[in-house]
């Protein structure tokens, strides 16, 4: 094929007119006209559309000891480490504090209760004796768990201060974690109440139900018997689950402690298995901690004290008394420990469903942004909230 007389290559005969590579440009330089095949940013043979990059990803801040975004299981258990690690004193020390009361007030009914059973040790005692003692035993052991389940709520309660202002980059000093919960003991303490005297209400009537049922039909109770109580402990752990983090809302938000369970029932919609899982882990792991640390420590308090002990001593009660401050001593300590990390878990929890549910992420970041770099007594959540406005404290 000859080439016309211009020198310009003969289009192809598989190119259309004025499209290709070889488009000529017009005179006066002017290119193609906007939208044609050959213009810049228009699909041509030779050239693809131009597209804005791409935005690259910006992860969410992380101000604190978690990111402001809903939480997986292992940033609740590191989040909830670093709050403990970075507060000790007002974690590990008002943990250590309440599970020293406990442990004091544990040796205090031991030895009022090794005391009374003395009565048992006689040839014959009488039956007044005998109930009397079974009366200590049930005393004691009733006061033993409602000191125990108290220390445990306020601890839960008291440590929500601690965490969540970690998550803000504030630190937070014993005194200073006292003095933030003190105006919300008393309602923590109705609330610890309000539970109490639902579940009592709920046992008295189990055990009616029972009692009925044993004297009506005899050995065939245990139809009904069983799963009566099959079906009670599936309510009471349900329950239990609904209400887990009515405590963190209590002391954060400043709600009466009716308030608070309505919060926990709704922040807990949609979310029960989840926070199911992630409590019976958080127990099980602070369960065998503690017991793979404590449970040698102690064998070895009791050897070394029944080295030091005179052997051919007749055993009292009173001389197990060293033996027993020994052992609740060391308990405590552990004990106190995975329980300041159950706390925190529970707390970092409670801010993980308000981030899922209310956006709250928003105002920790706004929160900390007011408070700075400088201290402060700043309260996440107490200052300002998203979806929820506060009601009154009682």
């Amino acid at each position: 094929m000859s080439e016309p007389d211009n020198g310009q290559p003969a289009p192809s005969p598989w190119q259309a007119p004025g499209q290709g590579w070889n488009q000529q440009v017009p005179p006066g330089g002017a290119g193609p006209a906007p939208g044609a095949p050959g213009a810049s940013g228009a699909p041509g043979r030779f050239n693809s559309p131009v597209y804005p990059p791409a935005p690259m990803y910006q992860a969410p801040p992380k101000p604190g000891v978690i990111p402001l975004r809903p939480l997986g299981l292992g940033e609740l258990l590191d989040g909830a480490f670093q709050a403990c690690r970075r507060n000790p004193l007002a974690t590990f020390g008002v943990a250590i504090l309440l599970e020293a009361i406990v442990a004091v007030v544990v040796i205090v009914l031991f030895g009022s209760l090794g005391s009374s059973l003395d009565v048992l040790d006689t040839a014959d005692p009488s039956t007044e004796s005998v109930i009397g003692a079974l009366a200590t035993v049930g005393a004691v052991t009733s006061v033993w768990g409602i000191v125990s389940a108290a220390a445990l709520l306020f601890l839960q309660g008291i440590l929500v201060i601690p965490v969540s202002r970690a998550i803000v980059n504030q630190k937070t000093s014993f005194g200073q974690a006292w003095r933030l919960s003190r105006p919300r003991l008393l309602p923590l303490l109705g609330f610890g109440l309000l539970t109490f005297a639902a579940t009592g209400i709920g046992l008295l009537l189990l055990v009616g139900i029972v009692v009925l049922a044993i004297t009506g039909l005899g050995t065939d109770s245990a139809l009904i018997i069983v799963p009566l109580t099959l079906g009670a402990t599936v309510v009471l752990v349900w329950v239990s689950m609904k209400l887990v983090v009515a405590p963190a809302a209590l002391m954060l938000e400043g709600t009466g402690p009716w308030t608070s369970i309505k919060r926990s029932w709704v922040l807990t919609r949609g979310n029960w298995w989840r926070t199911f899982g992630i409590v019976l882990l958080m127990s099980v792991i602070v369960s065998v901690i503690s017991s793979v640390i404590a449970t040698p420590l102690t064998f070895a308090v009791g050897l070394l004290i029944g080295f030091t002990s005179d052997p051919g001593a007749a055993p009292d009660a009173l001389d197990s008394l060293p033996l027993l401050a020994a052992t609740q001593a060391v308990t405590a300590l552990f004990t106190a420990v995975g329980y300041a990390f159950q706390a925190g878990v529970t707390a970092l929890l409670y801010v993980d469903l308000r981030i899922r549910r209310e956006g709250f992420d928003v105002v920790l970041m706004r929160e900390h942004e007011s408070a700075g770099a400088t201290p402060t007594d700043v309260i996440p959540g107490g200052t300002a909230s998203f979806g929820h406005q506060p009601q009154d404290p009682m």
